[in-house]
């Protein structure tokens, strides 16, 4: 299902992807980042890939549309490989809560102490 809007918040840092079904998301930058669909995080086989840390901080600084199908995400941090399709921005938005527990859980295993940031309105 195609979104039928994309806006990129900033301030608040969030990219909000809304469907014609009325599902609406509001998926964080960092979230974004470290469930990247590039082969860099996620790997070239079975697995959760590579957990990413400290990107508590990290902006999207372009959305840019590929075909009809996905988006690229530019970090400020230099990374742009991931394809986010259409399917995939939905499953992030669906599952978020799943993943992100996953993600925190991963970080405490390590040892890593997420520092992260306020969030502003809007």
């Amino acid at each position: 299902m195609t979104p039928t809007e994309i806006k990129l918040r900033r301030k608040s840092r969030v990219l909000e992807v809304a469907f014609g079904d009325g599902a609406r998301y509001q998926l964080p930058f960092e979230y974004l980042r470290v469930y990247s669909p590039s082969a860099e995080v996620r790997g070239h086989g079975a697995g959760e890939g590579k957990l990413e840390l400290a990107k508590e901080r990290v902006q999207v600084t372009a959305v840019d549309p590929v075909g009809n199908y996905s988006v690229r995400l530019v970090f400020d941090d230099g990374h742009d490989t991931g394809l986010y399709t259409w399917t995939y921005l939905r499953d992030l938005g669906e599952n978020y809560d799943a993943r992100w527990a996953r993600y925190l859980e991963r970080c405490e295993k390590l040892g890593y102490e997420r520092k992260p940031l306020p969030v502003a309105p809007g």
